[in-house]
Parts: C-alpha cells; sequence; structure tokens
C-alpha cells in the first residue's frame, strides 16, 4: 500500500486567525486505507468545522501535545510555513527532525521566511512547498495555490468593500445618483478573476492590469476593462503562460501606466505574482499618497513578498487616509471552503511523492522538481536562492 508504514502527523494551525487543517476527516480516512497511521493534532479541525471525534471515526489518533505529533511523525502535512509558536516558546522548525518531510506553503522567496528555510535545511528537513506546483494537466489535483487563490480573489473583494466609506454599486436615491464605486485589479490570474468577477457582482466598475494579452482577454469576459500597459509579450509571459519578471526599465513603464489609473480607483486588490518569486512592486508610495482619502487596498501578493510598497505584512493600516490590507492568510478567513479544496489538493500531492511507503524525490517529476525546497542539509529552491542573493 502506498503510505504503508508512515505516520503523517496534522498539527493544528498557530498563525493569528488562521482557522484551516491541512486533512479533512475524508482524506484521513483515504491515507488510513492505503496503509498510513495519521496523528490529529486536538482540536486542528475545529477552525473549520471538523470536530476530533469524526477525525477518531475516520481512524485517526488524537494527540495532545504538538510537540508529540512533531516528534513521532515522518511527514507533516500544514496548511501555513513553520512560525514561532508562543504557547511552547519555540519555532516550529525546532520541534521537526532530520529527515522528516514538511509539505505546505513555504513561499520560500519571501524575505520574512528567508531564515525560517534556512533553518530547515540546516535541520535536514526535507520540505515541499505546494506554490512550487507547475500549472500542468497531471498537478491539476494538487493545485492548492489555484484553491487558494480562487478563496483570495473572492475575499478580499468583500474585505475592501467593507472598509469603503461608499456604496459599490449605482445607487439611485430621492436626491439624486450615487456613482459607482471603481475598482482596479492588478493581476488577473485566478485569485484576480475572483476578485474582478465579484466586485462586477457587486455592482463597480472594474479595471484589469496584467501584462499578459491572455490573462486580459479572460478580465474583459467577466466585465472589466483591461487598461494596457504596452509590455510585449515575448518579454511579459514566461514558460507555462505564467507572468515573467520584467526587466527593471518595462517595470518602470508598467508602473507609470497604472498610475493613474490606481489614483482614480475606490479599490485596488494586486493579486499580481511571479511563480517562486519576489512579487513585483507595481503600487508605489506615491500612487497611494495621490488616491482619495477613504479608499481601501488589499495585497493579496503579501505572502510573497506584496505588489504595494508600502504593506505591513499581516497588517491592516492607514496611511494618507488609505487603507492598506495586508492580511497574509485570507484563505483561512473562509476555513470550511478552503480546507476542503486544500485537504484534497495536499492529498494527491503526498499520494504522487510518496512509493511504497517511502518518500521518493523523483528529480525527474516536474511537481516535485519545481515544488523542492531542502534537502539533505541544503536550499535547493532556485526563487528562493535568487532572492537572498545566493545564486
Amino acid at each position: 500500500m502506498k503510505f504503508q508504514g508512515l505516520a503523517i502527523g496534522i498539527p493544528k494551525e498557530i498563525m493569528k486567525g488562521e482557522r484551516r487543517v491541512a486533512a479533512m476527516p475524508d482524506t484521513v480516512k483515504k491515507m488510513i486505507a492505503e496503509g498510513a497511521k495519521v496523528l490529529v493534532e486536538k482540536g486542528a479541525g475545529e477552525g473549520s468545522y471538523f470536530h476530533d471525534e469524526e477525525y477518531k471515526s475516520a481512524g485517526a489518533e488524537i494527540v495532545e501535545k504538538a510537540q508529540d505529533l512533531f516528534a513521532r511523525a515522518d511527514i507533516i502535512l500544514k496548511v501555513k510555513e513553520p512560525i514561532f509558536n508562543e504557547a511552547l516558546k519555540k519555532h516550529e522548525v525546532e520541534l521537526m527532525h532530520e529527515g522528516q518531510c514538511l509539505i505546505t506553503f513555504l513561499h520560500p522567496a519571501a524575505p520574512a521566511n528567508h531564515q525560517m528555510v534556512k533553518d530547515m535545511a540546516a535541520k535536514g528537513v526535507i520540505s515541499l512547498t505546494l506554490d512550487g506546483i507547475p500549472r500542468i494537466s497531471r498537478a491539476q489535483t494538487m493545485d492548492a495555490l489555484t484553491s487558494m487563490s480562487t478563496v483570495a480573489g473572492y475575499k478580499a473583494c468583500l474585505m475592501a468593500a467593507n472598509r469603503l466609506p461608499k456604496f459599490m454599486p449605482m445607487v439611485g436615491t430621492a436626491v439624486g445618483m450615487i456613482k459607482p464605486s471603481v475598482v482596479t485589479v492588478i493581476g488577473t490570474g485566478i485569485a484576480g478573476l475572483q476578485a474582478v468577477a465579484t466586485a462586477k457582482r457587486l455592482g463597480a466598475v472594474v479595471n484589469s492590469v496584467d501584462i499578459r494579452p491572455d490573462a486580459n482577454e479572460q478580465a474583459k469576459s467577466l466585465g472589466a476593462k483591461a487598461v494596457d500597459v504596452g509590455v510585449p509579450a515575448d518579454i511579459a509571459i514566461a514558460p507555462g503562460g505564467y507572468a515573467a519578471k520584467l526587466p527593471d526599465e518595462w517595470l518602470e513603464k508598467e508602473r507609470e501606466k497604472v498610475k493613474p489609473v490606481v489614483i482614480d480607483s475606490d479599490i485596488v486588490i494586486t493579486a499580481a505574482l511571479i511563480p517562486g518569486k519576489l512579487a513585483p512592486v507595481i503600487v508605489t508610495e506615491e500612487m497611494v499618497k495621490a488616491m482619495r482619502p477613504g479608499s481601501a487596498i488589499v495585497d493579496i501578493a503579501i505572502d510573497q513578498g506584496g505588489n504595494v510598497e508600502i504593506t505591513e505584512p499581516g497588517q491592516i493600516t492607514e496611511k494618507y487616509g488609505v487603507s492598506i490590507d495586508g492580511t497574509k492568510n485570507i484563505p483561512g478567513m473562509v476555513p470550511t471552503a478552503s480546507t476542503w479544496m486544500f485537504a484534497n489538493n495536499i492529498y494527491h500531492y503526498t499520494a504522487n511523492l510518496v512509493k511504497d511507503g517511502k518518500i521518493n524525490l523523483d528529480m525527474n517529476d516536474e511537481i516535485i522538481a519545481s515544488s523542492l525546497v531542502t534537502r539533505g542539509g541544503e536550499l535547493v529552491h532556485a526563487g528562493a536562492l535568487e532572492a537572498m542573493n545566493m545564486k
């Protein structure tokens, strides 16, 4: 059986506001049926409304203490990257051991995570990041980034609308018409397209910005007005159809095209990502300063450094009269739907990684090769090495 002899640990997420969990009773049942021993930390699923008794009924062992779970597991499945555990006064990396395998969202290129991934390498941990999964047909069932981006784009629009001091749609009143709000979505991949669709459903006027022609066409099909930033397709598009990292001169040209659109917006949602690399800074402090007071920004790209120059990671701040939301776990705010998708994604990823009860780091497998971060005491992730100037 695929997981025969392996202990798979599901710890409770400790990031503030994180209510998701990496496995639900249905996926636990599948892993156990294939030979795994599944350890679930007490209360791990409560935030997503999956209870300990349901996990026990699926065949899992409920473990009281996180440190015991980490000590016993061969594979750890998590939603978010390891962070400092205030209750234990230890970083989660300190709870891990040599040869242990961690599968989660690591965002290893983000500066805030550099020391953490270095520490995992030094510890001898095998770590794989779900944001490195390529968008190929074979990986569709594993693509947690797409799943979570769907949630993030939807929720980000609602978060911005909630802080806006005006209506989203056009509203007729006895004293006249109130104009609709203007929403600009920068980066119309999965998250951006969901933000466009949600803003349109709420009645806003929507602009979209993306350097890729196909992404612009998709945004227009949802009712957005696409802003042409003038970046040639051969420069804009990376292998697999992703956005490429732009040379500095083209990034500056994009900023100049975007500037008047951002300034005229009531809401700006940024979701421009480059797989495995730092997110490009597109919205500058100067642009924010020129926006109307009361406007709202949600920087979905913050996990990879952010698209807005002055976003504070994990914080909601107000600068120059504009609210800037750097929430790092937006999908965690829609825990039941996002856990259902994530748990299935990470199950399929783990099933692809394991062969006959052993972790098989097959570097000829594009999925594994592009998501591997640390192994054998070394940091091997290309995007992280580049961001740390180690490549």
